[in-house]
């Protein structure tokens, strides 16, 4: 499934730059910018609801996303987030980087590593859907518009960030 002859990545420059075209098409032909979270909240109330609709809605919040025309699926949000799954499948496969790997540093044991990006990504899930967006869509999105919140949050993340990092990079030694 790899190739043993990787492609080299691409310019983060023109990478940038082809992002705020798609930013600006999505602005453009829709209305509204781009964002991640949103997408994966509407397939989890499809998935809620095909199991248990009267619980989905009778509950205030399940009940706000599960309501409007159409299908739960039929949403710009969600076509979005299967894009871009499949957009790095095929990106990593022409690339030659596609393979299943687990990367951790030689400190940690991999039960370790997986728990903690399970962790990780369900705190990540539940602090978009409270900041109501992901940090994509803030970033982009809100930093689009100049948004001075999600200028703000930004700041906040990036800083976070390198605070964590500092205080977990032994981890990785």
């Amino acid at each position: 499934m790899t190739r043993s002859d990787p492609k080299p990545f691409w310019s983060p420059y023109l990478a940038g730059a082809l992002l705020g075209v798609v930013l600006f098409l999505a602005f453009f032909l829709t209305g509204s910018g781009l964002g991640g979270s949103g997408g994966f909240l509407r397939l989890i109330a499809w998935v809620l609801h095909t199991v248990a609709p009267s619980s989905v809605e009778h509950n205030a919040y399940w009940a706000g996303v599960t309501t409007g025309p159409g299908s739960l699926l039929n949403h710009r949000l969600v076509w979005g987030a299967v894009g871009v799954v499949l957009g790095g499948l095929l990106s990593g496969w022409l690339g030659g980087r596609l393979k299943i790997e687990v990367l951790k540093g030689p400190s940690i044991d991999m039960k370790l590593r997986l728990a903690a990006a399970l962790l990780g990504g369900f705190l990540e899930g539940y602090a978009a859907r409270l900041a109501r967006g992901c940090t994509s869509g803030q970033a982009l999105s809100g930093g689009a518009v100049l948004s001075a919140g999600s200028w703000a949050f930004m700041f906040a993340v990036f800083g976070g960030g390198y605070l964590l990092a500092y205080s977990v990079r032994r981890l990785w030694r």
